[in-house]
């Protein structure tokens, strides 16, 4: 009996990884794939791209082994003076409150940013900015089937893009209160 429960939890425990593991890889394979459309949307244009959203992230272990979370895009904003560490045009400010010019880029790439607001006033605010600054706006965010989407403490927001349109809601003890979108 105790070998069939030890095997059952096995299993279970092994379906859930491989489940988590093609759920992350399903999110880097996105994060790639919006990163690669937001610099070729850039480049057609004639204009730079932005990285909102440090390309190190905070982790320090990205830096450690030179291993960025995306590309650094040709201007990389982010909050955090560590996620744009050593970054040439790395420029510390919120997504909430841009310094740039109206539609002084081609594209902005936005990558797990949105979710860590607040709430969907500041995301309505900061996709505005990013739209006022851009010609058009590449999101990644976290998938809902990511168990760490779930718990990490600093994810407020549920983030999806469809259609050129970004969608946010609420988590947590507001959640259900606010529904918002912005159309680009």
């Amino acid at each position: 009996m105790g070998y069939v429960i030890l095997f059952l939890v096995l299993g279970i425990s092994l379906s859930i990884g491989g489940w988590q593991l093609a759920v992350w890889l399903g999110e880097i394979r996105d994060k790639n794939k919006q990163y690669k459309k937001a610099l070729a949307f850039a480049r057609e244009r004639g204009k730079p791209l932005l990285v909102a959203g440090g390309a190190w992230g905070t982790k320090w272990t990205r830096q450690l082994i030179r291993k960025p979370a995306h590309g650094s895009g040709d201007v990389c904003l982010d909050i955090n003076r560590r996620a744009i560490n050593g970054h040439p045009s790395g420029v510390v400010a919120s997504v909430t409150h841009i310094p740039f010019s109206d539609k002084s880029f081609g594209a902005v790439f936005a990558s797990h940013l949105l979710e860590h607001l607040p709430g969907t006033e500041e995301a309505k605010q900061a996709t505005a900015e990013l739209h006022r600054i851009a010609e058009a706006v590449f999101v990644a965010y976290p998938s809902r089937q990511s168990i760490a989407a779930w718990i990490i403490p600093g994810h407020h927001l549920w983030v999806w893009q469809k259609d050129g349109t970004i969608y946010f809601e609420q988590r947590g003890k507001q959640a259900g209160r606010h529904k918002e979108e912005y159309l680009s």
